[in-house]
């Protein structure tokens, strides 16, 4: 895996995944998709969207889908909300970089994630407006599983990241 590709196809990513409109109607459609993906895979996982402060959608899939999610699922949530990016680019720009989330911007692990699943909903001309996030699989496929919900529902074909063999 090479990182600066991985930042090269999210960056793509991020830019054919906005809207210019987003309804209650479109979160839910996002979000059964994710639903289905997990329970399609018979993974243990938490989805959220949320808009402008206010959740429409969340819900959890599997028996393992526990607290320890909802913590990562509301802390990807602030890594979206504050810096308007997908958690995965911000993990792998610290890695890159070397440095922790608390030396780069003096933020605490506590309440915010760098770890792959939170995807913001980036709206034309508004920016950054909420999020959807994805939890409980490997950060890699957190992040591909949301994209690839995104993308179905707005009928977009975004470059997906390189198979880790």
């Amino acid at each position: 895996m090479n990182l600066e590709e991985d930042l090269k196809v999210i960056a793509e990513q991020e830019r054919l995944l906005r809207f210019a409109t987003f309804t209650t109607d479109m979160a839910w459609q996002i979000g059964s998709a994710l639903r289905a993906a997990a329970l399609a895979r018979d993974a243990s996982m938490t989805f959220e969207i949320s808009l402008a402060g206010r959740t429409l959608f969340h819900t959890a899939t599997g028996e393992r889908a526990g607290a320890g999610q909802a913590d990562w699922v509301r802390r990807k949530r602030n890594t979206v909300l504050r810096f308007g990016r997908s958690t995965y680019a911000m993990g792998l720009e610290l890695e890159m970089a070397g440095l922790t989330i608390e030396a780069r911007h003096g933020l605490t692990l506590a309440d915010y994630a760098m770890h792959g699943g939170g995807v913001p909903l980036i709206m034309l001309g508004a920016g950054c407006i909420g999020a959807v996030i994805g939890s409980g699989l490997p950060q890699r496929d957190d992040h591909a599983m949301v994209v690839a919900a995104m993308a179905q529902v707005m009928g977009a074909d975004v470059p997906k990241l390189h198979v880790i063999s």
